[in-house]
């Protein structure tokens, strides 16, 4: 046994997107890094370990490889942010000789491709929509990408006649003033532009990858059902999130607290300055795991904007995280970044509406990390919410919680109190 391939970078290797592909028996092996500031993949000798060349370059990144044809020397593979005036989050499908000669797009539209190649190669099925385009399938030649005929489309017509409105995507600078952030906005379908409504926020800000939604769904559970409550639902990436460059997944480092909390604030005043009906004066945020962490701690660090958070099953404290995931951020070294950053040193900062639910069988992040944040709110006679659910895992799947979640919005942004005991449940088909 000898090592091959190697990769080194300061300050972190980020494991999270790393591609390793052996592939010709052994005699090449695909490797991806983000050695010059955007991940991009590179060719290794499978017997000696030299670099042969790099595959893939310039200010985008490569994803995922889809597909290898070991006989014409030819990489398919998925990278975002290589076409101009698009979202860079966008997936696009593209080939390269493994020489890194003839790059060449194969899914040209403006949206999130999901493909699925044939056995040899030579075609592909491609699903490409956007939040605000419906699905569209076709199946696509390997070679140059035309398409040989449309599979299926999708028709919304009977969705759009319930007055159900697409979501709307959108772009905002982030604190430098210069750096692109994106976002998306759900609004009830009930939407009154002449009204004033309470704006609630979903946060994850994890930096192993970004969250805001790119392809198509007639409905997401959480932030449409949250706007038909009365809300305007945001959700945005700030700096530090992944899949772009290097640089600006590193903002990250050591700084798991900062959470891109500042952009996000500077995003919805954008956002409210656009849309006068979006209620800068009433905002709520709430998240599950890392984002729960995240809610907590906008409502603590930025109780000037925030007035209500809901956070479940949240690892307030990164001392007690698991280390697979905290070390690739934080480093090994336990210093005072991760007592200043802590949910729970910060716990007497608390002036707003906050509820914190936990699984009581959480395996994931371990109960005791709302627990702790809990004793150190009643040692600073801070006033909260708490619902430990029995028998439930980290991730809550549970009718009860979501309905304690919205009870909690709309008793403290709108000030009406909920229907009690309300029931959710799916409608029988008539």
């Amino acid at each position: 046994v000898r090592v091959l391939v190697e990769e080194r970078a300061d300050p972190y290797v980020d494991v999270y997107k790393l591609i390793r592909r052996v592939f010709n028996e052994g005699r090449d092996v695909l490797w991806g890094s983000e050695r010059d500031g955007w991940h991009h993949l590179y060719l290794y000798d499978g017997t000696s370990g030299m670099l042969r060349n790099q595959v893939t370059s310039g200010e985008w990144v490569v994803r995922s490889v889809e597909h290898i044809d070991e006989e014409e020397r030819q990489l398919y593979f998925a990278a975002s942010g290589r076409e101009e005036g698009r979202d860079p989050y966008l997936v696009h499908i593209y080939r390269v000789g493994l020489d890194g000669r003839g790059l060449r797009l194969l899914t040209p539209e403006p949206a999130e491709h999901e493909v699925d190649f044939s056995p040899t190669g030579a075609f592909f099925v491609d699903t490409y929509s956007r939040a605000d385009l419906p699905s569209v399938s076709v199946l696509r030649r390997s070679s140059d990408g035309d398409i040989i005929m449309e599979l299926e489309r999708a028709n919304i017509e009977r969705l759009l006649a319930t007055g159900w409105t697409y979501p709307e995507p959108f772009s905002a600078k982030a604190r430098d003033g210069e750096t692109d952030l994106y976002g998306i906005i759900w609004r009830p379908t009930n939407f009154d532009s002449t009204r004033s409504y309470p704006i609630v926020e979903y946060v994850y800000t994890g930096p192993h990858s970004f969250f805001v939604p790119k392809s198509f769904r007639a409905y997401r559970a959480s932030s449409q059902a949250i706007a038909e409550l009365g809300f305007i639902a945001v959700q945005v990436d700030g700096l530090g999130t992944n899949h772009r460059s290097k640089e600006f997944n590193t903002f990250s480092y050591h700084n798991l607290g900062d959470g891109g909390l500042q952009d996000r604030i500077g995003v919805i005043h954008e956002m409210a300055a656009r849309y006068p009906y979006m209620d800068i004066e009433r905002v709520g945020i709430w998240g599950h795991s890392a984002g729960g962490y995240d809610a907590t701690r906008a409502i603590l660090m930025h109780p000037e904007f925030y007035d209500v958070a809901v956070s479940s099953a949240g690892n307030h404290d990164h001392r007690m995280d698991k280390a697979v995931w905290v070390e690739q951020w934080m480093g090994s070294e336990v210093g005072e970044h991760y007592v200043d950053q802590s949910n729970v040193t910060q716990a007497h900062r608390l002036e707003g509406k906050l509820f914190l639910m936990h699984g009581e069988l959480d395996n994931n992040v371990h109960p005791s990390s709302t627990l702790q944040l809990v004793d150190a709110l009643i040692g600073a006679n801070k006033d909260f919410d708490l619902l430990i659910v029995p028998n439930r895992y980290h991730g809550l799947p549970s009718p009860y919680v979501t309905r304690r979640r919205w009870d909690y919005f709309v008793r403290h942004l709108i000030g009406v109190e909920p229907p009690a005991g309300y029931e959710i449940g799916l409608e029988t088909p008539q």
